[in-house]
């Protein structure tokens, strides 16, 4: 089953046991999803799980966002509804790599590379990029490339 008719099958779950937010969070992930599609390839086209996971981790960004504006600005029970919604997301996410399996990726990738220094980090962020498959996010890529090139 792909990520999207999972999606799908979850949706109408969440429709039959009239669970309110979960329909509604996997509304809009449908939406981000066919709003994906078309982009790529209009209203027919299909996309893979690969681009669904794309798709996904924005909606994720984008949440993870919303919780830090929502607690600047004082507004501690809409953080905890975009937390909620992060965590319902994250369950159609691979598992991320603990933080060794991702220094060993990185390393992988600097020595594939051939990088000695931070002048070369485009290089092995694109190779770890490759390698992670999505699996892990750009930012703590960054920070372990960053940490490994010092």
């Amino acid at each position: 089953m792909t990520l999207t008719e999972q999606i799908d099958h979850d949706l109408k779950e969440a429709m039959k046991a009239r669970d309110a937010f979960k329909l509604g969070v996997l509304r809009m992930v449908k939406a981000a999803l066919k709003y994906s599609s078309i982009e790529q390839g209009g209203a027919a086209a299909v996309l893979s799980d690969t681009d669904a996971m794309a798709v996904l981790r924005k909606q994720v960004k984008q949440r993870e966002d919303s919780v830090t504006s929502f607690e600047q600005g004082g507004r501690p029970e809409l953080a905890e509804k975009e937390k909620a919604e992060i965590a319902l997301l994250k369950h159609y996410l691979p598992q991320g790599f603990s933080e060794t399996e991702l220094q060993a990726l990185v390393k992988e990738a600097i020595a594939e590379v051939g990088a000695t220094s931070k002048a070369q980090m485009g290089a092995v962020m694109k190779a770890a990029q490759a390698k992670a498959a999505g699996r892990a996010d750009g930012r703590q890529l960054s920070a372990m490339v960053q940490t490994l090139l010092a």
